[in-house]
């Protein structure tokens, strides 16, 4: 049974690259008919924080992975951290080391002066025919793990292939400190072994991890998992993602006015790939997804390829959730949308020509609030011939049938009366009635505003323009 886990440490919110890793964790549990673990990894105290685990779950339901157990907390699990320390302080595998903090850094200062790589020097390794010092009474021990000295590790990672480093560039690792509370790596160790985790897909940061836990998980007599890799995501710049790439809390797209589903598309394209697709589903993502056509390079965030994905998304959601969605941004604007025109209607003629839901209400203002044009912009657009041709569209607006059909024929027929091409009244029309030189074609912008906006916004204007 496959089981895949995502162990996020709760110091910060849920950024791209653990969305992403997260969605790789998810959608292979999900096409294996696994079961997907959260696990929260809150040892680290100065740090860790309730908000950061808030913002953490918070991320997670709204791009909607769902998992199957959890989330685990790591500080509820001391208690079995402890007694595997116990276990393997008993048959060998661990030992106490007294060396102080000093004592470790002037030893590495050593080291790097004598052009050594830095680490512990085995001072209380416990040897057959070697004989350790008095434990002094006034320095806490750290516990150290007896890493082998001999051989090496390797494993065939699923992304990258088949790593394998020496044991002898691996001292002892410390997987408790002198108050006794386990360390990052332990930790890490004794859940997935407790939670049977079949595969841990991560990113290719905790490479240089991977050697000490495999060593631990063999000491403890575990059944190793298989293990892949994801290289990092980088900016496209090149350089390390960071917040003026867009490393900021996936929570953060979606006050940007991004769906959720497109994050989601974009995130699965970022460092994997299904021959050309470039937008699907996520049932379509699980049922291609494998960790073979993982790239082994690292992946370039694109903020400009996100906004694409996410205006396909927008060009075929459903009006009604996308009311629902950009109306909390209408309202932060000012807007009462009740006294407009329904907001699916106006998100039908809008929604394919914006990138995002916050540009979507944007486009959206002019119906529920009278974006009045400045004197700038009617001066450059209103002329003097014109403005007789528009007091005579407004009187017969006013008489019509309201739809886009008997709108379009008055247009014409006033322009066919005054002799100006069209661009010389659609265009005052336009800037007039919507404060706007863009909008959707006028026809439709003005059957949606209602005969009542239309005429008497027209109609004020013209009366403010001097004889």
């Amino acid at each position: 049974m496959i089981r895949t886990r995502f162990a996020p440490s709760p110091t910060g919110y849920l950024h791209i690259g653990g969305a992403r890793t997260a969605l790789f964790s998810w959608a292979y549990a999900r096409k294996h008919g696994g079961t997907f673990i959260l696990r929260i990894e809150d040892t680290d105290l100065e740090r860790s924080s309730p908000e950061s685990v808030d913002a953490i779950l918070q991320g997670m339901a709204w791009l909607g992975m769902d998992y199957d157990e959890g989330p685990f907390y790591q500080m509820q699990r001391m208690p079995r951290y402890k007694e595997v320390i116990a276990q393997m302080l008993a048959s060998g595998h661990a030992y106490y080391c007294y060396a102080s903090k000093d004592e470790v850094e002037t030893m590495r200062e050593q080291q790097r002066a004598a052009g050594l790589k830095p680490r512990y020097d085995g001072r209380w390794r416990p040897e057959t025919g070697k004989m350790l010092p008095e434990a002094p009474a006034d320095v806490p021990p750290v516990v150290r793990f007896k890493n082998p000295v001999e051989g090496s590790v390797a494993w065939n990672d699923l992304v990258k292939g088949v790593i394998e480093i020496s044991n002898s560039e691996l001292d002892d690792l410390v997987i408790a400190r002198p108050d006794g509370t386990p360390t990052y790596n332990f930790c890490v160790v004794v859940d997935d072994w407790d939670m049977n985790i079949t595969q841990v897909i991560r990113g290719d940061d905790h490479v240089n991890n991977t050697p000490r836990q495999i060593n631990i998980l063999k000491a403890l007599g575990a059944t190793l998992p298989q293990y892949a890799h994801v290289p990092m995501i980088l900016g496209a710049d090149g350089e390390r993602l960071s917040k003026r790439h867009g490393a900021v809390s996936v929570m953060q797209y979606l006050e940007d006015g991004y769906l959720p589903e497109a994050l989601l598309n974009y995130l699965a394209r970022l460092g994997w790939a299904h021959g050309d697709e470039e937008v699907f589903s996520m049932a379509q993502f699980v049922e291609w997804f494998n960790l073979e056509s993982i790239s082994r390079s690292p992946a370039k965030f694109n903020g400009e390829k996100l906004q694409w994905i996410n205006q396909q998304y927008l060009k075929t959601a459903d009006n009604d959730r996308l009311a629902a969605l950009t109306l909390p941004f209408l309202q932060r604007d000012g807007c009462d949308t009740q006294t407009g025109p329904a907001l699916a209607e106006v998100m039908q003629l809008l929604k394919e020509r914006v990138n995002t839901l916050a540009e979507l209400a944007d486009a959206a203002v002019l119906f529920y609030r009278y974006l009045a044009p400045s004197a700038e912009l009617i001066a450059q657009h209103l002329s003097a011939e014109a403005i007789p041709a528009l007091t005579v569209l407004a009187n017969q607006l006013n008489t019509i049938d309201w739809n886009r059909e008997a709108i379009q024929a008055t247009l014409k027929s006033v322009v066919a009366e005054s002799g100006l091409k069209m661009p010389k009244i659609a265009m005052p029309l336009r800037v007039l009635v919507t404060g706007q030189t863009q909008t959707p074609s006028i026809d439709a912008t003005l059957a949606l505003l209602g005969r009542d906006t239309v005429v008497s916004r027209l109609r004020n204007q013209l009366a403010r323009q001097p004889d």
